[in-house]
């Protein structure tokens, strides 16, 4: 296929296909913020933060829905573009309740604002997003304070009856990212934009909280969300970026070997996510990869052998236990044969493991009754 070449800030870039002009730019290291913008997904340009300026457009286009073209000339920082981006930052930021340290003590009812927000957050810290925070991000980077426009209350209370996921949506800034992980990313079609007249909100059918809904809990859209409107129930201001450590590992569940970003602070979990460019999930995770680590620290985690003795249980070590069963195992065979034993094996645990499994009954036991638990 023939390269083309378009020109970003004045850099040429190659590209072959129907690249956008956002796949362009990474794919040759430069940067364009976006809010709405989720890799794999179908493109919408809805947040307006992507917008670039194209030689012989008369307006702004999106580079994340925009198609690059021979010879394209395109500016990601003119200073419409900045004024744009921030227009559209300080109009976000003044939907809701984003009340991280990025607004500005010129408001006057900032204060006010801030108590209400705590109350309605029953909580005495800031949102629970802050430090992690796309929008506030970008803030930042474009030194937009709050108060620059009039706040917008938002119309819907917070939804805290699901057991994994808290819906805030005076922080959803309807970037479509939860949508499009949702529906594309894991095909779960759980939630749409719902169409209620002027205001607009992410709903399930029949707008019902997702607990009650076809979610399966799988997070995607905590992970996609770019803002505070949607997180952990369990990590729910128990951490900020800078008290964590990330730590790599491999999902314990199944077979599959989905790679997580374990987050460590003070030596113990607080949330799990999926490593973005980590194979084979790419950053994907089900219910239990997500939010099922709490069994690491139950008091009634079994972290040592234990044999019945006269109607009770005593501690042994491996060897003693294993020695056990080998030889309670010997003795059936002797008695009543081979196929007097049995075994099932679990079908999410590793292939190396049901393959040992198997090879166990059939090359040492002598018996085929081998089965696994996804049949039974």
């Amino acid at each position: 296929m023939t390269e083309a070449i378009i020109l970003i800030n004045g850099n040429e870039c190659s590209f072959s296909g129907n690249q956008t002009i956002l796949e362009v730019a990474q794919a040759h290291d430069i940067q364009i913020p976006t809010l709405c913008y989720l890799k794999g997904t179908t493109p919408t340009g809805r947040c307006g933060i992507c917008v670039v300026e194209v030689e012989g457009s008369k307006e702004l286009l999106s580079a994340c829905s925009t198609i690059a073209s021979d010879h394209m000339f395109v500016r990601t920082e003119s200073p419409a573009v900045i004024a744009s981006r921030k227009d559209t930052i300080a109009m976000l930021l003044a939907t809701g309740n984003h009340n991280c340290a990025i607004a500005s003590t010129q408001e006057s009812r900032w204060t006010s604002f801030q108590m209400g927000t705590m109350k309605a957050d029953d909580a005495e810290q800031l949102c629970p997003a802050w430090g992690d925070c796309r929008l506030q991000d970008l803030a930042y980077q474009y030194q937009v304070k709050g108060g620059g426009e009039p706040r917008i209350e938002s119309k819907f209370p917070m939804e805290m009856v699901n057991p994994l996921i808290v819906r805030d949506f005076s922080r959803c800034i309807l970037c479509g990212r939860c949508v499009a992980a949702c529906n594309e990313i894991q095909v779960n079609r759980a939630i749409a934009f719902g169409d209620s007249g002027p205001v607009k909100k992410i709903v399930t059918p029949g707008d019902r909280p997702l607990k009650d809904s076809d979610c399966v809990f799988c997070g995607e859209c905590i992970q996609a969300c770019p803002t505070g409107a949607l997180v952990e129930k369990k990590a729910r201001f128990h951490w900020r970026p800078r008290e964590i450590q990330k730590v790599r590992s491999t999902c314990p569940y199944c077979g599959v070997g989905c790679q997580v970003n374990l987050h460590v602070k003070d030596d113990k979990i607080v949330k799990v996510t999926g490593v973005e460019d980590g194979a084979p999930n790419k950053g994907r995770l089900c219910v239990k990869g997500r939010f099922g680590y709490d069994f690491i620290y139950s008091k009634d985690r079994l972290k040592t052998p234990l044999i019945r003795e006269n109607g009770g249980f005593r501690e042994a070590s491996w060897d003693e236990a294993l020695d056990l069963v080998a030889d309670k195992f010997k003795a059936i065979i002797a008695e009543h044969g081979p196929d007097a034993i049995a075994g099932v094996s679990c079908a999410r645990s590793i292939s190396e493991d049901s393959y040992q499994m198997q090879k166990l009954f059939r090359s040492v036991f002598k018996t085929n009754n081998i089965d696994h638990c996804a049949r039974t």
